[in-house]
Parts: structure tokens; sequence; C-alpha cells
């Protein structure tokens, strides 16, 4: 009976393992995929991470860019210099189908108008503007006018023309860019993803065709529509053959001067002056066909129509280089701003503080000379240019004050050694007597890793690759101002090679203790330094030229005080004369 019983309960824990080896391979495969999706998780939850890394780099990148353009706009500046546009061609306008209705005529032949042509956008250089913010990021041509009835055609849209400043640079961006916006084919083709062929052809056949009410499915069975649908892809398939052609020579234009349209010799008695609409870079679609041009032997009554074209879409990069003359560089404070001031006698409004970065957008001044070498900024009754907050300051007490004679209201000295002609006025009278003129480009500071685009290096940089010469200012009054010169050379020269050769002269600024007042160990000092700032622009800063080489001009200067600067004014005229004979 034992033995019988340990029989049964051999057998019995046997059937029990069976039952219980499917459940236990159940739970190893599960602990498996525990393992797996705990491991995927983790692989997940550290890509995420990464992920969440990458995107604060980003929001931080753009938080410090949003913060630098507000920076630059502050004061009410809102000066831009590269822009990203999208530009679009004006649509064609639609044609019509229609037919001609008059009393004992009620069958009267097809009268569908033709649709307009869709306007062209131009790109016209424009002097009076110095900046790129009044442009907008999408602009798009005007749309042609749709056909009409009794054979009246649409109306061709206007161009439409975006202005922009002498010296911008335009170039189309190419397939592969991020920034470039899809083109007219490309943003059809992306309509049509996930579309089944039926769905394709009906939304292709309804973009491109007009029909007459409840004539829809009688047309597409007929065969005459059938080969005008064929003829209209060929007439596709040749206009997108000429788009892709089109790439091949993109647009490239630097707008460094305005034009003209100039009428042909040739051109027939009584032409007009046509105005010039600037450079084509958008053109527009053409309209769409009125039923009478569908109208055939085998088809006496078309009931179809063709939708204007699209206009052409393209991405254009506008970068504003500003063209001066003379382009001043220069550290942070070293007295640049106040150097323009005082050449143009307070006309150019720049911000002038103690603190670095005050001028964080390029500003340009007008100087103009007599024969004698005199300037007009040297006239304007002004010789001590203070900080911009002492000298609204003092404006302020000039207007409360009732004192009559202007030169006690304003409390100044007269400490320039160019004492004005008495028989020039500046202004009007100015006029009679200036023989030349030439701009000055007060721009912002540079810091080291400047060429590397630290901080707004390029935007900085930017502004002085048209200038003709380039004229370094340095701060006088620090323990080592060929130092900073040195720095200077090096990233002009890691910008763009061979920039430092338009360099002519060296302004020692704030070199108010050279008049010989004050202490004299730190007059030496001073007399000492500009010494030493001579010799090392000698031996160091000379630059070759294919006439042999040439040494920078060292000009100490005061230009709070209005010190040494006729002698300044003169240099420069030399150099952009020069220049412009050179360009010539």
């Amino acid at each position: 009976m034992l033995i019988r019983s340990l029989l049964r309960l051999v057998s019995t824990l046997k059937l029990i393992a069976c039952m219980l080896r499917p459940l236990c391979r159940s739970l190893s495969r599960q602990r498996r995929l525990f393992h797996c999706t705990v491991a995927a998780r983790q692989e997940a939850s550290n890509a995420a991470i990464e992920t969440q890394e990458d995107g604060e780099n980003l929001q931080d990148f753009l938080r410090r860019k949003r913060k630098t353009e507000w920076k630059r706009r502050q004061g009410g500046q809102s000066f831009l210099d590269n822009l990203v546009i999208n530009v679009r061609g004006g649509n064609g306008g639609d044609g019509c189908v229609a037919f001609h209705r008059e009393k004992w005529k009620p069958m009267g032949p097809p009268s569908g108008g033709s649709g307009g042509r869709g306007g062209d956008v131009y790109i016209l250089p424009t002097p009076n503007l110095t900046t790129l913010s009044s442009i907008p990021k999408r602009v798009r041509g005007a749309a042609g006018g749709n056909g009409q009835g009794t054979w009246q055609n649409g109306k061709n849209a206007p161009p439409t023309i975006i202005k922009v400043p002498l010296g911008t640079v335009i170039r189309e961006l190419l397939p592969g860019d991020p920034r470039r916006a899809k083109d007219e084919w490309e943003a059809e083709e992306e309509s049509l993803e996930g579309l089944s062929p039926e769905e394709r052809r009906a939304k292709l056949r309804d973009d491109r065709w007009i029909h007459y009410p409840r004539y829809a499915d009688d047309n597409v069975n007929r065969d005459v529509f059938k080969q005008a649908e064929a003829a209209l892809y060929r007439e596709e398939r040749a206009r997108r053959w000429a788009r892709k052609q089109r790439l091949l020579s993109p647009i490239n234009l630097d707008l460094d001067k305005t034009e003209e349209a100039v009428v042909s010799d040739d051109a027939p008695l009584g032409t007009g002056q046509q105005e010039w609409l600037g450079h084509v870079v958008a053109r527009g679609g053409t309209g769409g066909l009125g039923n009478p041009h569908f109208l055939s032997p085998m088809n006496r009554s078309p009931k179809f129509a063709t939708r204007g074209h699209e206009g052409e879409r393209i991405t254009l990069y506008l970068e504003l280089k500003i063209l001066a003359d003379i382009g001043l560089v220069g550290m942070p404070n070293a007295g640049k701003s106040t150097l323009l001031r005082a050449l143009t006698g307070g006309r150019a409004k720049t911000e002038v503080a103690g603190y670095a970065f005050t001028t964080l957008n390029p500003i340009v001044g007008v100087i103009r000379v007599t024969e004698d070498g005199t300037f007009e900024g040297a006239l304007q009754g002004e010789n001590i240019f203070d900080e911009t907050a002492i000298e609204e300051e003092r404006l302020r007490e000039r207007e409360l004050s009732d004192v009559e004679n202007s030169e006690e209201q304003l409390g100044l000295q007269d400490n320039s050694p160019d004492s004005p002609r008495p028989d020039i006025e500046p202004g009007h009278d100015f006029d009679i007597h200036e023989t030349f003129r030439f701009t000055v480009a007060d721009n912002p500071g540079l810091i080291s890793g400047a060429s590397e685009n630290v901080g707004l290096g390029h935007s900085f940089l930017r502004s002085m690759e048209r200038s003709l010469a380039l004229v370094y200012v340095v701060d006088l009054s620090r323990p080592e101002p060929w130092d900073e010169l040195r720095d200077l050379k090096d990233e002009l020269e890691k910008y763009q090679p061979g920039m430092s050769s338009k360099a002519h002269m060296v302004i020692a600024n704030k070199a108010d203790l050279l008049g010989g007042e004050g202490d004299p160990d730190a007059v030496e000092e001073a007399r000492e330094k500009l010494r030493r700032l001579e010799e090392y622009v000698k031996t160091e800063m000379v630059v070759k030229t294919p006439d042999g080489e040439r040494i920078l001009d060292v000009i100490p200067t005061s230009a709070k005080m209005s010190q040494n600067l006729k002698k300044v004014v003169v240099l420069m005229q030399k150099y952009v004369q020069q220049a412009r004979t050179v360009k010539v």
C-alpha cells in the first residue's frame, strides 16, 4: 500500500511539473522582456536627457540672441544688417468659362477671357535707407485679375518693389540650406503626399482646370479634354526644366550703386523714359486661358478653362555692408564715437558714455571740406564733446536759462588750435565753399575673438568690409596702446585676409596731456608712450602694397577737446581721393 501511494504521489508531482512548465517559461520570457524594457527605457531616458540638454542649449542660444537683438535696438534703434526673406511672385489670374448671350442669339460662341499675369518682384537699391529692418520677411507679388465673360481678360498685376539700402549683397539660398523654403513645385509635391492615385489625379486636375457648372464629369471623359490636359502637362515639364536650369546660376547681386533705365538710340520716336524698377528676383505666374482658346472644329462648345500659374518662390539672404569711405576701427571705449561727433560738429548722434559697447550699430557721418582744409564740423560752435548724459543735462539747463549769450550758456571754451574761418558759416553758406566730401563710419568696438563671431563679431566686422580706407583708433591713456593695435590687426586678418592692408592711419586718441598742461611726469609719460607707439607702427604695422611698402601715419588727437582734428581731416581726404582714383 505504501509503495502504491508513493507511486501515485510521484505521478501527481510529475503532472504538476508538466502543468507548471509553460508557466515557468512564460515567467522567464516576461523576465527577459522586463529586463529589455528596462534597458530600453534607460536608453530612451538617456536619449531624452541628451535631447533635453540640446534643447536647453538651443533655448539658451536663442535667448541670448533675442537679448542681443533687443540690446542693439535700445534707444529706439532698429538697425538690421542681415535678413532671410521668402519671396513669391504673384499668381496668374484664372481663365473664365463663359458663352456669349444677347438678344436673338441664345447660343453664342465661347467668350471667356484669359487671366492676367501675376506681378513680378523687384529689388531696388535706395540711397536714403540705412537698415534692413523695414523689409518684411515674407514678400508676395500681387495676383493677376481673373478673366470674365464677353472676352474680358484679367488685369495684369503691378510689380512689387523691395527697397534695400545701397551696399546690400543678395544671395539666393539653394536646395540643402535649412533656411530655404520650398519652391512652387516642391510645395505641390508636399501637398500630394499621402493621397491615393485617384485622389492625387483629382487634386491635380482641380488645381489646373475650371469647368462649366455641372460639366466636370462630362469634360474629363472627352477626348478633347484629354488632349488639352496632355498639352498642359508638356508645357509644365518645360517650365519645370527651365526652373531647374535657373538653379545652375542662382541670384547673386551686389547692389553698391543705383542705375537708370536707358532708352536705346534705335527705339521708336516718342518712346518715353521708363522708371528703373530694379533687379527682378521672382517672376509672376502667367494667366490661365479662357475657353475660347480650346475652340476647334472638333470642339465647338469648350466648357473648360485653365487656372493661372503660380509665381516663382525663392528664398534670399540679404546682407548689408555699410558703404563708407573711412571706417573707424578700435577697441570698446577708445573714443570713436566722440571722434565722429567732433568731426561732424555734433551732428552725428552717437552714444557716448564711460562704459564699453555704447555703440552697438554702425553710424555714418558726412564730412564736408573746403579748399584750404576747413571742415564744417569745426564751424558748429561746439569744441568740447562730453558724455551723452552730461550733454543732455547741459542742454536742459540751456533751455531753462534765459541767458542771451550762447557761449556763456554752454560754458564752452575754444580749445581747438584750428580756429575756424570767420567768413564761412555752417549750413547752406558752406555749400558755396565746399570742394570735397566723404563719409566716416563709427563701427562698434572689436574685442579679442571677434573674427570667430564672439559676441557680435561678424556683425561688427561686416560693416567695415566696404570701407575704402580704415583708420585705427587707440586709447593713448591706457598702459600699452600698441597691444590694442596688434589685436585689431590680427582680428581683421583672421576675418578676411588682406583686410588690414586698407589701414592708413593710427589715431592716438585721448592725448590731452600732450598739450603740456598738467603734471610734468604725466606729460612726459604720455610723450614716451606716443614715441613707443610710433616706433611700433614703423616696425610692426608696415603695409605691403604693389608699389612697395606703406607706413601708417600716427596722429595724436583729443576728440573730446577737438584738438588736432584738421590734420586728421586733411589726411582722410587724401586717403579717400587715392582710393577713389584706384577704384575708377
